[in-house]
């Protein structure tokens, strides 16, 4: 059986422990992980959940599989500078894109076919290619622009999914929050898992 191939994109949109846990599942279900982060991407994992990384792709991925685990060849960084990188290219799509979070800068310009870096560019392959793309917004309240935006991109057959938590599973802590939102993410790609109780399931 084919291994899956993921890119995960984080961005500078709060909920960089989204992606974390994004990453984690993916790679515990067998896929093999391309992770994009751009700057500001850096600057909240560094806000939010104390991640000092930075330097150059090699140092950056060695961060990451110690936070993420992942066997050999299973986790892969590019930089978002890399245009070389094989996912910029249709002929190396992936078998989905994840942006989690996606600030809506971001999603503004995957709207617009705005690819001035790579994270933009793998977007654009995945819309041109018609392969799964899933956008996970986290901001609030959404003006008329983001919504127009994200209406766009919905018809062309993008997934929007909302970091948004449910409370039907009677949450417990912080972590039952985040899970429920990354098994959303995971459904939206046909990926098993145990995150959250399903209504109606025991």
């Amino acid at each position: 059986m084919k291994q899956r191939h993921f890119v995960v994109a984080i961005t500078g949109a709060s909920g960089s422990i989204y992606a974390l846990r994004t990453i984690e599942e993916l790679l515990r279900s067998g896929a093999r992980v391309s992770v994009l982060i751009s700057d500001a991407g850096f600057a909240v994992l560094r806000e939010e959940c104390g991640l000092e990384w930075g330097g150059a792709a090699q140092v950056v991925q060695e961060q990451l599989r110690q936070r993420v685990g992942g066997a050999d060849g299973s986790l892969r960084y590019f930089a978002c500078d890399d245009l070389f990188a094989p996912i910029a290219s249709g002929s190396s799509a992936p078998d989905a894109m994840l942006v989690v979070p996606c600030s809506m800068g971001t999603l503004s310009r995957i709207s617009c076919g705005n690819a001035g870096n790579l994270l933009e560019r793998a977007a654009d392959v995945m819309l041109k290619e018609a392969r799964p793309l899933v956008l996970v917004p986290r901001e609030t309240p959404l003006n008329a622009i983001h919504l127009e935006h994200m209406l766009k991109l919905s018809r062309l057959g993008v997934r929007i999914v909302p970091a948004m938590p449910g409370f039907y599973h009677q949450p417990q802590s912080m972590e039952d929050l985040v899970d429920f939102v990354v098994g959303k993410v995971l459904d939206s790609v046909q990926v098993e898992h145990t995150l959250f109780r399903r209504w109606g399931g025991e």
